[in-house]
């Protein structure tokens, strides 16, 4: 099916087609699985999605930062249907395949650094953080690992522990796992420090808590995804990567939700020139298929032992074709571009929409990676947050919210979505805004 690209709605969102849909939901989804929008989808492309009453919404969630590409993009629904036909699994430790070696290689000529690297394919983004500390510990010797206020990086039990937020990601399921260290990370709107001077305030608290010698790695999103979408300090990434270099720390690099294109970089950490030891990717990789990966120095991803890689799924041979024509894709139609003038598009308009509505207290992002960050008096307000959402719900727009505090509305168009329905997708901003 070609989406028109029109936002149209025919009946109440949700719908009774989707209302009758999420009746089935209760009473065979478990209850821990929460639906931010209930409309039930059926086709989507380029920045609209369809339900099944027939409304046509306005995507600015792309699934979570995932369909960078766009919904069933041209080129990846061809790979994966010439796959699919042809084999559908054998696992790649049991007889290897192409695609898993092919999607390897364009990880190592399109990450950061020119050194020689070595992937792993896995099937989540937490997969990816989980075996980027295995890695980690394995060629350094060391146990220790650094996460950062405001992080986000699975739901694990190891990535838990290296997630900050509690509600609704770490509540009741602990004891998590040890050896997990939490320190202060740059938040201008919040801490008003220079990029070198929060660095500067994060390795003393890990010098001064951990300690250099035991540390195996450092991981960091460039910039914080479920945290709020918070913005380093200039300067702060180069610090904390220089740090790690000095004292043999491994530093990851956790690209999950910021690579592929949806900073206005192919990855948000080049944005400084900060090249990671080790890099996790997922998300964007693969056009909406499941695929993570972590790739870096092939020193260090040499480092386990043969055999302790691995996984019955990772890399499976339909998600690597469609990660290849994702990729080829992103590369030939310039998506990181079309991230930046995404940017450029929304950018000056929230700033003026700020001026009318002192609730919203900071504007924030880079590329098609952007948030506004909701205030009363001074303290976060959730509330309204999640009012205005809903409010941008009824109206036909995919938005979704975020942050530690859940006072952050975030805004992940697909990178195809054409510039009409941003312009569309801002007026009904201002126009919620205005009515609240």
């Amino acid at each position: 099916m070609t989406v028109t690209q029109e936002r149209k709605l025919v009946t109440e969102i949700p719908g009774p087609r989707s209302v009758e849909l999420l009746e089935r939901v209760r009473r065979s989804v478990a209850r821990g699985i929460g639906i931010t929008l209930p409309v039930f989808v059926t086709d989507a492309g380029g920045g609209i999605v369809v339900d099944a009453d027939g409304n046509q919404l306005i995507d600015l969630g792309s699934g979570i930062a995932v369909v960078n590409v766009g919904n069933a993009a041209p080129a990846v629904v061809a790979a994966v249907q010439e796959q699919v036909a042809r084999f559908t699994h054998t696992c790649f430790m049991v007889t290897p395949y192409s695609g898993y070696l092919e999607v390897c290689e364009a990880l190592a000529r399109i990450t950061p650094g020119d050194f020689e690297k070595r992937s792993v394919l896995l099937n989540s983004g937490a997969e990816a953080v989980e075996n980027a500390v295995k890695i980690a510990r394995s060629y350094t010797k060391r146990d220790a690992v650094v996460v950062f206020d405001h992080g986000y990086h699975g739901r694990t039990n190891l990535t838990m522990a290296m997630t900050a937020k509690n509600m609704p990601y770490k509540d009741g399921f602990g004891p998590f796992a040890p050896e997990v260290y939490r320190v202060p990370t740059s938040y201008p709107f919040r801490d008003g420090l220079s990029g070198p001077e929060a660095a500067a305030r994060s390795v003393a608290m890990i010098e001064k808590y951990v300690g250099a010698s035991n540390v195996a790695c450092v991981v960091l999103e460039p910039i914080h995804g479920e945290g709020g979408f918070v913005v380093p300090a200039p300067g702060f990434l180069p610090a904390v990567a220089a740090w790690c270099a000095a004292n043999g720390v491994v530093f990851v690099a956790d690209e999950i939700q910021t690579g592929f294109g949806r900073t206005g970089d192919l990855f948000a950490c080049s944005y400084e020139g900060v090249v990671p030891d080790l890099i996790t990717l997922a998300k964007g990789i693969a056009g909406g298929l499941p695929l993570a990966a972590v790739t870096g120095r092939a020193e260090i991803m040499d480092a386990p032992h043969v055999g302790g890689l691995g996984g019955t799924y990772g890399g499976n041979p339909i998600a690597c074709a469609a990660a290849l024509a994702a990729i080829q894709t992103i590369e030939s139609e310039d998506l990181p571009a079309r991230a930046r003038d995404i940017g450029n598009l929304m950018l000056p308009f929230l700033h003026d929409l700020a001026t009318r509505h002192p609730v919203i207290a900071d504007i924030r992002g880079r590329g098609a990676m952007l948030a506004i960050e909701l205030t009363t008096n001074g303290q976060p307000d959730p509330a309204t947050t999640t009012q205005i959402a809903k409010a941008c719900h009824a109206e036909g727009l995919i938005v979704l919210t975020a942050g530690t505090y859940n006072n952050v509305l975030r805004f992940l168009p697909p990178l195809v979505t054409p510039p009409h329905l941003l312009r569309e997708a801002l007026g009904v901003i201002a126009k919620v805004f205005e009515a609240y």
